[in-house]
């Protein structure tokens, strides 16, 4: 009798075990997500709420919701200010240096995943951990004295230097995916290496490709440090355009926030759109042996 008491007790301690892991579990996963949620929502929250606000209404903690939308920043950054020639800078350092890049990175990286070049990929991905701030001097100079600086070919070479490691990252992951029997059936077919790399490999690494070109678009878009000291006042892109909200004895809140909105937007649809082939790309090759 007493040993089955004893078996019942521990059953019953073990049921309320199990059942404080199942309540611990889910509870702790809800926290974490809205924790998540709030530390990138709020801010673009915040931001999205600003835009449609008065400067007085922004400094007002009591009209952080109650408020009358306004679409007068909107109008200073379209009229007084005139971004539309940033946004036409930014695009087309933007597209620029991700096609460049695609045309130098993805033939690099298939020859990294082909011919199996140890660390490769990762002295590459170096560039990304050097501080630009350190390279701003010496590219100035350089430029300077072949009188590049101001242009849209030093923001594009410049950028090149933010997007190309992604490419080769990324594209060697898909390149090191694909069996090398497809392009050897190609070759007994009649193809050369060349052809049976831009018929075969090429098409089936479209997605890698998208989420290349994606994340490229993305980083250009959003670089600041390059484009403040290598552009002037014809080339200036968005990151930097949004500086002429703020002075030395005033900031105009309300237009800087709708800047924000306008330099936010296109990227987030981007990546809202294409978001499966960014997560695709990104794990591409990550369960490889």
């Amino acid at each position: 009798m007493s040993a089955i008491t004893h078996s019942s007790v521990q059953s019953v301690a073990r049921t309320r075990r199990r059942r404080g892991k199942s309540v611990v579990g889910p509870t702790f996963r809800t926290i974490a997500i809205v924790f998540v949620v709030l530390l990138f929502i709020a801010p673009l929250a915040w931001m999205l709420l600003a835009a449609f606000k008065t400067n007085l209404d922004i400094v007002t903690p009591s009209r952080t919701f109650d408020f009358t939308p306004t679409l007068g920043n909107f109008e200073t950054v379209f009229g007084a200010q005139n971004f539309l020639p940033f946004i036409l800078n930014s695009l087309i350092v933007g597209f620029g240096s991700t096609v460049v890049a695609l045309i130098l990175g993805v033939p690099a990286a298939y020859g990294i995943a082909r011919y199996t070049i140890r660390n490769a990929t990762a002295f590459v991905l170096l560039a990304r951990v050097i501080p630009g701030v350190s390279l701003l001097i010496p590219w100035y100079f350089l430029f300077s004295q072949v009188q590049l600086v101001g242009t849209y070919t030093v923001l594009i070479l410049t950028h090149i230097f933010v997007t190309m490691p992604l490419v080769v990252a990324i594209m060697t992951g898909f390149f090191e995916g694909l069996p090398n029997e497809l392009e050897e059936a190609a070759q007994i077919d009649g193809c050369g290496k060349v052809e049976a790399f831009i018929r075969v490999v090429l098409p089936l690494s479209l997605p890698g490709l998208a989420t290349s070109a994606i994340l490229s678009f993305i980083f250009s878009w959003n670089n600041f440090l390059f484009a403040l000291v290598l552009s002037n006042q014809s080339t200036r892109t968005l990151p930097v355009a949004i500086s002429n909200f703020t002075s030395y004895a005033s900031v105009d809140w309300g237009g800087l926030m709708a800047a924000a909105v306008i330099i936010t937007i296109p990227v987030m649809l981007v990546a809202l759109f294409a978001q499966k082939y960014v997560i695709s790309g990104l794990t591409a090759g990550a369960t490889k042996g």
